[in-house]
């Protein structure tokens, strides 16, 4: 019965893809496709430009990405060339057989037949390499493997399509050479110059989004080539943002557990090696030493232990508050130095956390009453990917009428309670679940709420009554002769 529903359930999804497939590859033709994917560490950049022609008047363009290509994309976004606005995009739905999905872009004025547009589609893969050999000693070097689609497919005819792979460097160790490509093309089906793969010109390729085009024609590639930087992951990110009118102060505390996922170490640690690697400048490629984070501007009582405690192998320079709206960039610098270098394979789990004046982040809205208050996503990690993230933001006693703004979809909200000292009914919190974030993630979540005059006056009726009861009981334990028999 199961295995019933699940075929029924494929063939509804595959008959509200294919019409929407169907009509889309008779508005446009692509004139040429380039894609451009530079290879990374936990993350790689895909940047794909469509120069695209108008058969017929309409306003949406659709883009199509393969099984593999959708499956490891964390962020997706959509440009005009040389225009800075991003595009609205939709995701129209996945191809349950082939894994294909399409996505609906608008673009910022309908396309009369005829008419060009080129519009750039920028992507961040992450968990999109793996490290080939699996070990390696502390002197040998770090060397990954990258698995793509040959060919751009779309709904759409394209004439002529390329694809460029850019290594972080020239030294790349093999890589695929496709064969069978003779309808598409009669050159070299790949070229390398430097660090600097060019697959293609394939021409003439008629809409590669269906099965079939993918079974017959589509071909899977894979360079190896050397990366010479850890490959970072965080697993686990646990966020805490309080707020405190009180105290007019903003506390933000990350957990982090940290997690080299490169080759593994083969054997044990050396720290005669090691320190010999240090005094001649050339560390092994896949050891972390150091991490230099950006925190904002105007910190202050910063900390940073582990689970031995306080580290003190660290050394931060801040900057001044920087007055809301404007333009400038300052932010602190914390050069973050583990306890012992981070090998691949090896975890590092550590706390971080500092305090803000609240008007830096804060301001109050006369129009509906409300306070509205920004707290970052997370503290980026440069070249990390982080997997699982937790947000939460820990509103003042009392508010209500919350709202909040994400800068894009979590995969769940929640509401709670949080209770620390002197709190009576506990304090209202939101916490935002995400998973694979990136650099690109780096947002702002904002947070309305009203705090009535009563919520003020909760806390100081906490402490008095506190210092009132503990008067009262040794007023009452003076006077309460607790002997078992009195001197005469």
């Amino acid at each position: 019965m199961m295995e019933r529903w699940r075929s029924g359930f494929s063939l509804i999804l595959l008959a509200l893809f294919v019409p929407s497939l169907v009509s889309a590859g008779h508005s446009f033709e692509n004139t040429a496709i380039v894609r451009t994917v530079e290879l990374g560490g936990a993350l790689v950049h895909v940047t794909t430009t469509y120069a695209v022609k108008a058969l017929e008047h309409s306003s949406k363009y659709t883009i199509a990405l393969g099984g593999l290509e959708h499956e490891k994309t964390s962020w997706l976004e959509a440009k005009i060339k040389g225009r800075a606005g991003v595009l609205p995009l939709e995701l129209v739905g996945t191809d349950p057989t082939s894994g294909v999905a399409l996505y609906d872009v608008d673009l910022p004025e309908t396309l009369k037949v005829g008419e060009t547009a080129h519009v750039v589609v920028e992507t961040t893969q992450t968990h999109a390499t793996h490290p080939w050999p699996e070990v390696a000693s502390q002197k040998d070097g770090q060397a990954l493997k990258y698995l793509t689609d040959l060919l751009v497919i779309s709904p759409y005819q394209t004439l002529v399509q390329r694809t460029k792979v850019k290594s972080p460097s020239p030294n790349i160790f093999s890589y695929t050479t496709p064969e069978e490509m003779s309808d598409f093309t009669l050159e070299d089906p790949v070229t390398k110059s430097g660090a600097t793969l060019t697959y293609g010109p394939y021409k003439n390729i008629p809409p590669s989004s269906t099965e079939d085009f993918l079974n017959e024609k589509q071909k899977r590639i894979t360079i190896h080539y050397a990366y010479d930087w850890p490959v970072l992951e965080v697993t686990k990110l646990k966020r805490s943002a309080e707020i405190s009118h009180w105290g007019a102060n903003l506390n933000i505390e990350d957990n982090i557990d940290l997690h080299n996922a490169g080759p593994a170490l083969k054997g044990h640690f050396s720290r005669l090696e090691h320190q010999s690697q240090k005094f001649f400048g050339k560390p092994a490629p896949h050891m972390l030493p150091s991490i230099s984070l950006h925190l904002p501007a105007g910190i202050h009582s910063v900390y940073y232990y582990d689970m031995i405690g306080n580290v003190s192998t660290s050394n931060l320079r801040t900057s001044p508050s920087v007055p809301k709206g404007s333009q400038s960039n300052q932010y602190s610098v914390l050069e973050l130095r583990p306890r012992y270098p981070i090998f691949g394979g090896w975890n590092y789990s550590f706390t971080l956390g500092w305090d803000s004046p609240l008007k830096d982040s804060a301001g109050w809205d006369k129009k509906t009453g409300k306070w509205i208050v920004g707290v970052q996503v997370m503290t980026h990690v440069p070249g990390a990917v982080v997997n699982d993230a937790e947000v939460k933001i820990i509103l003042p006693e009392g508010a209500t009428d919350v709202d909040f703004y994400p800068p894009f979809p979590a995969i769940m909200n929640e509401f709670s309670t949080h209770i620390t000292y002197l709190d009576t009914t506990g304090r209202p919190a939101i916490t935002f679940h995400y998973k694979d974030l990136t650099h690109k993630h780096v947002g702002t979540i904002y947070v309305s709420y009203k705090v009535p005059f009563s919520a003020h006056l909760k806390k100081p009726m906490a402490v008095a009554t506190a210092l009132m009861s503990v008067f009262m009981l040794a007023f009452v334990w003076k006077r309460v002769d607790i002997r078992i028999q009195k001197h005469k």
